[in-house]
C-alpha cells in the first residue's frame, strides 16, 4: 500500500477506515476510477456516515459501509455506466461484482447493494439496515448538508481536511452528476436525478407519472 494511501486512513474522531486488505483494495479502486472530486465525495460520505452512526448508537460494520460508499458513484464513471440502467445500480452492481470476487457473503453482498441503489431515495434508508440508513446519510450531509448542525465544527473541519471539499463544490457535483448521466436521460424518470438533467439540458423533457398512468394500455 502506498504512503498517499495510509495518510488518508487517520482516525477523525474515533472513525477510521478499516484496516483491512478488502478496504484497501476499495480505496485503491475507487481512486484510480473516479475523479478526485468523487473519491473525496465518497470518502466524506464514509466519514459523515459513520459519525452519524456513533451518534445515534447504530450497530453497523465499517467495512460494509466503506464498501457502500466508495462505490456509490462508480455508475457516473466511463468504465462503470450502462446504458440502460440508473446509475445508482450501475455503482451497486460493479460493487456486487468486487465484493463477490473477494468471497463476500450474498447477505452482505445485499445489503450494500441496496444501500448504493437506494441512496438517492429520500425517506426509506433512514428505516432500513444500518448500513443502508448511513450511506445515505452521509450523501445527504455531504452534497444536501442535511443534518448538518447535528455535526460539530470540529467534525467537519476534521472530515474535510482529510478530504478536501473544494470552493465550487456544488456546482461541481451537479456537473458530475449530468456528465454521468446525461446519455440516459429516461433512467431519471421518477427519481431526483430528473432536477439535474433539467438544470443543465434545456431540451429535456422530464417524464411525467400522470402521463404514464393515463398513456398505459389498460381500458378505464
Amino acid at each position: 500500500m502506498s504512503t498517499s494511501v495510509e495518510l488518508l486512513n487517520r482516525p477523525i474522531h474515533g472513525v477510521s477506515i478499516p484496516d483491512s486488505k478488502l478496504a484497501r483494495e476499495i480505496t485503491e479502486l475507487v481512486r484510480d476510477t473516479e475523479s478526485g472530486l468523487l473519491f473525496h465525495h465518497s470518502s466524506r460520505v464514509y466519514y459523515f456516515g459513520a459519525l452519524a452512526g456513533k451518534r445515534r448508537g447504530l450497530s453497523f460494520d465499517p467495512e460494509l459501509l466503506y464498501a457502500g460508499a466508495m462505490f456509490h458513484d462508480m455508475g457516473l464513471t466511463r468504465q462503470h455506466s450502462s446504458a440502460d440502467e440508473r446509475f445508482e445500480v450501475d455503482g451497486a452492481n460493479t460493487a456486487r461484482d468486487f465484493l463477490r470476487s473477494h468471497g463476500i457473503s450474498q447477505t452482505d453482498i445485499d445489503t450494500v447493494w441496496t444501500a448504493i441503489a437506494l441512496h438517492t431515495t429520500p425517506g426509506i434508508p433512514q428505516h432500513m439496515h444500518p448500513v443502508v440508513a448511513l450511506v445515505t446519510a452521509g450523501v445527504e450531509m455531504d452534497v444536501l448538508g442535511l443534518s448538518y448542525a447535528e455535526y460539530s465544527d470540529a467534525e467537519r473541519e476534521a472530515v474535510v481536511r482529510a478530504h478536501p471539499r473544494p470552493q465550487h463544490f456544488k456546482e461541481d457535483i451537479i456537473q458530475a452528476f449530468y456528465d454521468g448521466i446525461k446519455h440516459k436521460p429516461e433512467t431519471t424518470f421518477g427519481n431526483v436525478k430528473a432536477d439535474v438533467l433539467a438544470d443543465k439540458d434545456p431540451h429535456f423533457h422530464r417524464g411525467n407519472f400522470c402521463s404514464v398512468i393515463r398513456g398505459s394500455a389498460w381500458r378505464g
